[in-house]
């Protein structure tokens, strides 16, 4: 097939999104604000042109076929560029500086994002910035459908040609074991990461690299993790934990060093740490709000790179 013949329209696009988003052509034409008989006659344009079926009846609506996901997929990533394209005349138009939304890990969340959309509001109050928490498994599907702009965060190995990212590295985060002021362990000299074992612990879950790096470690030391933990990626709830009760935790550096009421126990850790970035669709426009932030994000991550190169090191 070729859908680059003339045939395929935009209308058809966004009517196969509002289809598998509501489950039936009645919801998406009523979405779209056509007639019943207009959205069945362009979905079957569509059907004609793909030469493949893209929905199934069942009983409360339409279900999408292996092709209609497929297609779906690429759709929606046309329909948000499209988006994005109209937000930009837009800005261009009428002066408005319009959104960026953000996906963000535990790494980007704690200090680099906060200060780079405080520096963008203070330069454009108009720009709405949409933040979303969660891990990469959630993440990089919404990036690359269009419902993300950029993923702030934890970044990994390059990415390959087909995975449709790429990555900017802005600065190496140590990890440490984080308590509270005033714990057992928090006044010892020389601690090894078995004597942190007699108490509970705070994990990452398992969908991070972090969990990953640290399952090694413990099996480099010959160690099993511990039994008696918690696992968790936010930080308001880890932190309000370790103040509460004698769990040990991993939390950056960054996040340890502003926070008088927890300390950081001397044990090295020297697989586990993170490298902060970004993360973008490969072949997708910045918006100028996009454009912005990243160069915010760029200005503070130069702050952090010689912040934390003042770091004392971890007996």
């Amino acid at each position: 097939m070729d859908l680059l013949d003339g045939r395929l329209k935009f209308r058809h696009l966004t009517l196969l999104v509002a289809i598998v988003e509501h489950g039936s052509v009645v919801r998406a034409a009523e979405t779209l604000h056509l007639t019943q008989p207009a959205a069945t006659r362009t979905l079957r344009e569509l059907e004609n042109i793909a030469d493949v079926p893209l929905f199934v009846r069942v009983p409360r609506g339409m279900q999408p076929t292996v092709y209609g996901d497929a297609m779906a997929e690429h759709a929606r990533a046309v329909v948000a560029e499209m988006r994005r394209a109209g937000e930009h005349l837009a800005d261009l138009r009428q002066g408005r500086d319009g959104t960026v939304t953000v996906g963000t890990l535990l790494a980007g969340a704690n200090v680099l994002l906060p200060r780079a959309v405080a520096r963008l509001k203070r330069e454009r109050p108009r720009v709405t910035v949409i933040v979303r928490e969660g891990t990469l498994d959630v993440l990089h599907p919404a990036l690359l459908a269009g419902e993300l702009d950029v993923i702030v965060g934890r970044v990994g190995p390059a990415p390959g040609e087909g995975d449709g990212l790429r990555q900017r590295k802005l600065y190496r985060e140590p990890i440490r074991l984080a308590v509270r002021a005033g714990h057992p362990l928090s006044g010892a000299d020389e601690i090894s990461l078995t004597d942190t074992l007699g108490y509970p612990w705070i994990l990452p879950v398992e969908q991070t690299a972090l969990r990953r790096e640290v399952g090694v470690l413990f099996a480099e030391r010959g160690l099993s993790l511990p039994a008696d933990r918690v696992e968790c990626t936010s930080i308001l709830t880890m932190r309000a934990l370790l103040l509460q009760t004698d769990m040990v935790a991993l939390l950056p550096e960054l996040v340890l060093r502003g926070d008088e009421h927890l300390a950081a126990l001397p044990v090295e850790l020297p697989s586990v740490g993170r490298t902060v970035g970004t993360t973008e669709a490969a072949h997708r426009t910045r918006t100028p709000a996009l454009q912005a932030l990243l160069h915010h994000l760029d200005q503070e991550a130069a702050v952090l790179r010689e912040t934390l190169s003042e770091a004392p090191t971890v007996r």
